[in-house]
């Protein structure tokens, strides 16, 4: 007989859901400190190349997005996030046991593809159990915690690499997997009855595709989130250089990226609490012209500088430029959703994955350019600015002449 399970705590609920949903970026950022030792075990010829440790995982999480909802309407949340979990395993096991970097990289596409479950369906999740300013102060709790990851997973990824090396970031991936994974199953209950339940179809996906196709607001705002996050990526992919190479900061690299990741952080929670007031397009377009116009002025000192300005004034630009893309995350993707409202959930796996998708390429070209300066990133970040900023600006044009 099938026991049934009460619901949970609150605070049990918020806390188990924020693990969830913190896995794809607590495995993103563990490993930017193992990145050049990784490289030296596997003999990586060309250290670029270690990039594509982070940039696979994207390339997983892209197509994962896209069928994690749609499968979750299906089969149900719970079955869709204990196959999600089976996979990311999966994947850390093939990853801690490589010998070769094509081995790695497979490991780090499965980790991606199972992460996407726990992450896309959490949301998923709440919305099935609360709705309106009930499901609004439950996100916000967990977006808070989801927040501090980025700023303290480096520093826990270089004691770990102290300790036990590089495998050791892997082990403690595995065993937050093992306790997500035993602890969603035995205590949270499947809140998508059976009767609610659709007939999981490619040709579904298909529709939505071409759908969201014929939005301009959706398709406009998704390449544009796509270009900033492209530059976001360059950056994930490149820190661990930049801060360890190019600056000599050595164990100091969790310190100066976890300055960066609370300046994102800062301003979402800033971004949360003026955008009833001055509105999500005000605040997108200020901030994107904010990043186009420090990025592009930076590249005076770095050219002048060699490539290499110096690290106070390297952060002060790192900082600004991600207090505003902290602002741009969320508002590009509220806009992107906003004609989407009667296909919600595959409309933000589709959104996601579209931008995710654009991003990996922008980011590779910017970590394959690295030549032990800063100017690539900074050069990255000027330019796709402005090509998002095109981009808003044909779509809110498109939108006020429709």
């Amino acid at each position: 007989m099938k026991r049934e399970l009460k619901p949970l705590p609150f605070p049990e609920f918020v806390t188990l859901l924020a693990l969830m949903i913190s896995m794809v970026a607590m495995a993103i950022d563990i490993m930017l400190p193992a990145l050049g030792i990784i490289g030296q075990d596997l003999r990586v010829s060309d250290p670029n190349d270690t990039q594509l440790v982070v940039s696979s995982l994207f390339a997983g999480f892209a197509v994962g997005q896209m069928f994690a909802g749609p499968l979750s309407d299906s089969i149900g949340r719970k079955m869709t996030i204990y196959i999600g979990y089976v996979i990311f395993i999966t994947g850390c096991v093939i990853s801690v046991t490589a010998v070769s970097l094509d081995a790695m990289l497979v490991g780090r596409v499965l980790q991606g593809l199972g992460a996407a479950a726990p992450r896309v369906i959490t949301v998923a999740i709440v919305r099935d159990s609360h709705q309106g300013r009930a499901m609004a102060r439950i996100m916000s709790i967990i977006m808070a915690v989801f927040i501090l990851v980025p700023a303290i997973a480096p520093a826990i990824g270089q004691g770990l690499i102290m300790i036990a090396g590089w495998h050791g970031t892997f082990y403690f991936l595995i065993t937050m997997a093992v306790i997500g994974l035993v602890w969603f199953w035995f205590r949270q209950p499947e809140t998508l009855p059976e009767a609610a339940r659709k007939p999981f179809s490619g040709a579904r996906i298909l529709l939505g595709i071409k759908e969201i196709c014929g939005y301009r607001m959706s398709v406009g705002y998704a390449l544009s989130a796509g270009c900033v996050f492209g530059a976001f990526v360059g950056y994930l992919s490149t820190a661990q250089q930049v801060f360890q190479t190019t600056y000599a900061l050595g164990t100091l690299f969790p310190l100066y990226f976890g300055m960066a990741a609370l300046a994102i952080g800062s301003a979402s929670i800033c971004n949360s609490r003026i955008v009833m007031r001055f509105g999500m397009r005000l605040l997108s377009r200020r901030a994107l012209i904010a990043l186009t116009v420090m990025s592009g002025a930076f590249l005076v000192p770095t050219l002048l500088s060699g490539g290499i300005p110096p690290l106070w004034m390297f952060m002060v630009w790192l900082l600004g430029t991600f207090f505003c893309i902290g602002m741009l995350f969320g508002n590009f993707n509220a806009l992107a959703m906003e004609p989407l409202g009667h296909m919600a959930g595959l409309g933000a796996a589709l959104i996601g994955s579209v931008s995710t998708l654009l991003a990996l390429p922008l980011g590779w070209l910017i970590g394959f350019l690295y030549d032990g300066t800063v100017l690539p990133l900074v050069g990255g970040f000027a330019v796709l600015g402005l090509i998002s900023f095109g981009l808003m600006t044909w779509t809110e044009r498109g939108r006020a002449s429709e």
